[in-house]
């Protein structure tokens, strides 16, 4: 009977309970001093456990961030103008809930990517959806969807993501397609969801980078308004990293 139940529970989708129920028999000894409400409990937990930690996966997996990067594993050591606490209170990921927009900025090899890719993966843990483009893949992207008639859908995508990176802002001219491609996503996501900014120009530069005047105003309005910022400096981060490990091959 055991047996046909566990195999029931896995038919509905519910293995992260068929799973515990497994344990449960595998282990009498651990659960024998359980009452009956106890040990459904964790069953339940169980389930709730596992579809936590498959929805988790699915997030991290649709997000196609470039770094597998981890908040644990940033480097507040070296000078290059990280705020630990401020960085602390971004991993909280309230302003994700508050629909703000995070701007940063710094010199190539940074480590501007593996911070956010950090925090994007956290946005991810908590339920957050994220998606990863660099603004020139993005921007083939969107002339592809015109050619093939799935434009309009793309941008409902596009809009309805909780955090949207952009790596990669200003490197190259936008055409003026784009500018009105980048107005259209960033009127849609203001107020309502988050985007993230990667960029080697500061913001200053951001209103000639765009080319057009009046799109610029507009686009950078809704981006600046409730903006985070962190504005990095100081030498590349891979570069350090390369020294490192180029003293302890000679040592």
């Amino acid at each position: 009977m055991l047996e046909q139940t566990i195999t029931q529970l896995r038919q509905l989708k519910l293995s992260g309970m068929a799973n515990a129920l497994v344990s449960q028999i595998e282990q009498p000894s651990t659960y024998e001093g359980l009452s009956f409400d106890e040990r459904l409990q964790l069953l339940a937990d169980s389930e709730a456990q596992d579809r936590e930690s498959r929805k988790q996966q699915r997030l991290l997996k649709a997000a196609k961030l470039k770094l597998a990067a981890n908040a644990r594993d940033i480097d507040y050591h070296h000078p290059r103008g990280l705020n630990q606490s401020m960085m602390a209170s971004l991993l909280q990921c309230d302003w994700l809930n508050k629909s703000q927009n995070l701007l940063i900025t710094g010199p190539c090899g940074s480590g501007k990517t593996y911070i956010t890719c950090a925090l994007a993966h956290t946005g991810c843990m908590k339920g957050y959806s994220v998606k990863y483009y660099r603004l020139s893949r993005l921007m083939l992207a969107l002339t592809q969807a015109k050619a093939d008639g799935t434009y309009s859908r793309m941008l409902q995508s596009l809009a309805k993501i909780d955090l949207l990176v952009l790596d990669d802002w200003g490197l190259e001219p936008l055409k003026a397609a784009q500018r009105n491609d980048l107005m259209e996503i960033m009127d849609d996501r203001h107020g309502s969801s988050s985007t993230t900014i990667i960029s080697q120009l500061p913001t200053e530069e951001w209103h000639q980078s765009i080319g057009d005047n009046t799109l610029a105003d507009a686009i950078l309005d809704r981006l600046m308004h409730n903006a985070h910022r962190i504005k990095l400096k100081g030498e590349s981060m891979r570069k350090i990293q390369s020294k490192i490990d180029h003293r302890e091959h000679l040592g």
